[in-house]
């Protein structure tokens, strides 16, 4: 159980674990690359280590060289057959992109992950992937882990995306690399780009033209991978600096691709005060020094279309909105549902425990400013993300707040408590 008291200030200069999202991306790509790929700040957190493990089930050797992870990737078509059922913790990330990759390999597969991941919607990308030409099954027909996928002999497609989903997009790109002629993606609103960006990097034949992503089968050959910090990481100590005047916060070589900025948007429209520095380029990924100094936020209305720029960071959101002096609306974000936990009904639920006047709404919520938080219990469904909100919350807390279940921080940011702890005054 993590216990957080308030504090006067948040102030110092940290650096936030490396991107999961790029993490997770530069394991499965160095696979599937012919050489070595050599990868510096990778996040050693639970859900990464997952995809190693699982890349490791398929036949590839990966080692831990000091701070550096290296891959010795065997090419598009070097992936062996498992032994064993692959099994990804509870990263999402994981099943839903390897499943992809997966798609492309002509051998079974068994991939199941923790309870969490057993219920979350998996026909989004088994959909797409059986008309590639995979034979995909699994629980509640075909919609739920455990999925069970026999590749092979794939062929394009041209695929619009129902739901704007980074995730489901990288599936097909990724089976895409493995298929003859040109696979199509198309989304109405831009999700991350990652993959699209590493998979350049690393020499796959990609292009864009408007909102249609096209790839075509092509050899992959390792690099060297700078991961740059989580901004979904720092999002935490951005919000908690941001809300509590007299803070001064730098958080260095920060990820500051333009499809994951929208919490530094919203922030700034809430009035922080934000600022970039020391701005580099690195595998594709801009990079650069986040500068938070604290002020009196007001609150705002987050709709539908920056949503996938900044679906992770909702709960912390929310603990700004909580803090900020008007009314915030928060609406378009469906998909909060079915992440790690119902992102929705669990904010709302332990940020009423705290008294802080929040409604839910079917596809978001709406919270009047500012609270008197107070102490209390609050719980974590095993979701790394709420309890890190509730976290920040009980930073301005006028008790001790306590988080059960805490331990599912280490999903994410193993060393949350250490940071949280190096800034606090």
């Amino acid at each position: 159980m993590l216990r957080v008291n308030r504090v006067n200030k948040i102030q110092g200069i940290i650096a936030v674990p490396g991107d999961k999202s790029i993490s997770h991306r530069s394991i499965m790509l160095a696979s599937i690359s012919k050489g070595e790929t050599v990868i510096e700040n990778f996040l050693r957190g639970e859900d990464c280590l997952s995809t190693i493990d699982c890349c490791r089930g398929l036949g590839i050797r990966i080692e831990e060289e000091g701070k550096k992870i290296i891959v010795y990737g065997n090419g598009l078509s070097g992936l062996k057959e498992p032994e064993d059922v692959l099994n990804v913790g509870n990263s999402g990330t994981t099943i839903r992109l390897l499943s992809g990759i997966l798609a492309g390999q002509e051998f079974l597969t068994i991939i199941t992950g923790d309870s969490s991941i057993r219920r979350r919607p998996m026909a989004r990308i088994a959909t797409p992937l059986r008309e590639m030409g995979a034979i995909i099954e699994g629980r509640d027909n075909g919609r739920l882990a455990p999925l069970s996928i026999k590749g092979g002999g794939l062929k394009a497609i041209d695929y619009t995306l129902p739901v704007s989903s980074a995730q489901v997009k990288s599936a097909i790109m990724l089976a895409g690399l493995f298929a003859n002629g040109n696979t199509k993606v198309t989304e109405t609103t831009q999700s991350r780009d990652h993959t699209e960006r590493m998979l350049k990097a690393f020499g796959g034949n990609v292009k864009k033209e408007d909102n249609t992503i096209i790839i075509s089968k092509s050899d992959l050959y390792g690099q060297t991978v700078e991961v740059p910090g989580d901004i979904s990481s720092a999002a935490f100590f951005m919000v908690a600096a941001a809300a509590m005047p007299g803070s001064n916060l730098t958080i260095q070589k920060v990820g500051l691709n333009p499809t994951r900025t929208g919490i530094i948007d919203v922030l700034k429209k809430m009035g922080a005060d934000i600022e970039m520095e020391n701005s580099f380029v690195s595998g594709g990924e801009e990079i650069g020094d986040i500068i938070i100094r604290g002020c009196k936020l007001v609150g705002t209305c987050i709709e539908k279309e920056i949503i996938p720029r900044l679906i992770d960071e909702i709960p912390v959101i929310a603990v700004a909105a909580a803090l900020a002096e008007g009314k915030t609306t928060i609406t378009g974000a469906e998909e909060l549902k079915f992440k790690e936990s119902n992102r929705i009904t669990a904010m709302v639920t332990e940020m009423k425990k705290l008294g802080i006047n929040i409604t839910e709404l079917t596809d978001g919520m709406e919270i009047e400013g500012p609270n008197i938080i107070g102490g209390g219990n609050v719980e974590s469904y095993g979701d790394h993300r709420i309890a890190m909100a509730m976290a920040i919350c009980g930073l301005f807390a006028n008790d001790t707040v306590k988080i059960s279940n805490s331990e599912c921080i280490s999903i994410s940011f193993p060393q949350f408590e250490e940071r949280l702890k190096e800034i606090t005054l």
